[in-house]
């Protein structure tokens, strides 16, 4: 008898058990239809794609943590919460007590990557689903969130971000714009429209790559890396497989799951304090449903939701359809309504899917 291992596999069928199959062709699908409605709607100009790929990066950062988190086989649901609490911590240090933007944001992080350390040791140490301790904790930190805001200063907006962080030497990493001086060499030649009157005539209307859209490709590119390339990588799908075997062959499957939950963290708060550095303040309610639309975004992208299986490209991919089903609604003029439509039929989609592809993998009938 042969040994199975060795087996030779097809081309087609390596491509067809591929995570990121279902992404692949519903990123096609979302591109040809909204190339047919609204092709001519600006959706496809250098500002349309700025506005969804601003949107799409969005995403994708938190998509990222919820990603390799899955695969490990847990889940954050206190994702969205963990947004509006980081950064109404960064706008109270800096703008209430005045500590130098900078420390701000270092604080947050700190705070926020330990709490994410504390829902993983909860889990691992109570053996409660993470779905009821990230849901506990989903209302813990809204709850924290707003107390402090309205504690520190009788609202639940704190205003005044944009005008300490002028000139801070870490602000500008999650708040600033780079590439400016090609953009505006293609808006002098023409290829990018440029503000024809007020203060901003003659500057082009893309000004540049905005950081949180590098940011989404800096943690694509390393969580694809760490997962695919890396022993540790190996571990987190071993660990969300099946995380007793895992164990067996000496997986330290505790300290991975703990080191995720602490990752999720660290991309929440990437993507807040992006947003507190866009608008220049910090609200509460930020944040809201995050958790979910992550999730929504790795399912699209080919993970199960049993953990063991997928794909930080997927997942990648699972966010650049959320964020052009999104804008390209609106730029085709449909009903905002619709977008929930939409995007149910995408997840019933990508469901069946992964469905069909793990059953191929197990060869389940």
């Amino acid at each position: 008898m042969s040994d199975e291992r060795l087996k030779q596999v097809s081309a087609i069928r390596r491509a067809m058990i591929r995570p990121e199959l279902g992404a692949i062709c519903g990123t096609i699908l979302v591109f040809v239809f909204f190339f047919m409605i609204a092709g001519d709607s600006g959706m496809f100009s250098p500002e349309g794609i700025q506005n969804w790929g601003v949107v799409s990066a969005q995403f994708a950062i938190i998509a990222v943590g919820a990603c390799l988190l899955m695969i490990a086989g847990e889940f954050d649901l206190s994702v969205g919460s963990m947004i509006g609490f980081a950064g109404v911590v960064i706008a109270i240090l800096s703008v209430q007590w005045g500590l130098p933007v900078w420390l701000s944001i270092i604080s947050a992080f700190i705070i926020c990557v330990a709490l994410g350390a504390l829902n993983g040791f909860l889990v691992i140490k109570t053996g409660l689903p993470s779905f009821i301790v990230t849901l506990a904790f989903l209302y813990i930190l809204r709850g924290l969130t707003i107390w402090l805001s309205i504690l520190t200063t009788r609202q639940t907006i704190i205003g005044g971000v944009k005008e300490v962080a002028q000139g801070d030497p870490l602000a500008w990493l999650f708040g600033g714009v780079i590439l400016k001086d090609l953009f505006q060499w293609l808006g002098d030649i023409g290829v990018i429209d440029t503000f024809t009157r007020g203060s901003r005539m003659g500057q082009p209307v893309v000004e540049g790559v905005p950081m949180l859209v590098l940011w989404a490709f800096a943690l694509i590119i390393f969580g694809h890396w760490l997962l695919t390339k890396t022993r540790f990588g190996n571990w987190i799908f071993a660990s969300g497989g099946d995380a007793q075997a895992a164990r067996y062959v000496g997986v330290p499957v505790n300290r991975v799951k703990i080191l995720m939950f602490m990752f999720t963290a660290f991309c929440a708060t990437v993507f807040a304090t992006c947003q507190v550095m866009e608008f220049g303040s910090a609200a509460a309610d930020r944040g809201l449903l995050k958790e979910f639309e992550a999730i929504i975004c790795v399912v699209i992208g080919g993970a199960l939701l049993t953990g063991g299986y997928g794909s930080v490209i997927g997942a990648a991919l699972g966010a650049l359809i959320f964020g052009v089903v999104q804008q390209g609604l609106f730029f085709a003029g449909a009903e905002s309504s619709l977008f929930r439509v939409f995007l149910g039929g995408i997840l019933i989609f990508a469901v069946i899917m992964n469905t069909y592809i793990r059953r191929m993998i197990t060869g389940e009938r």
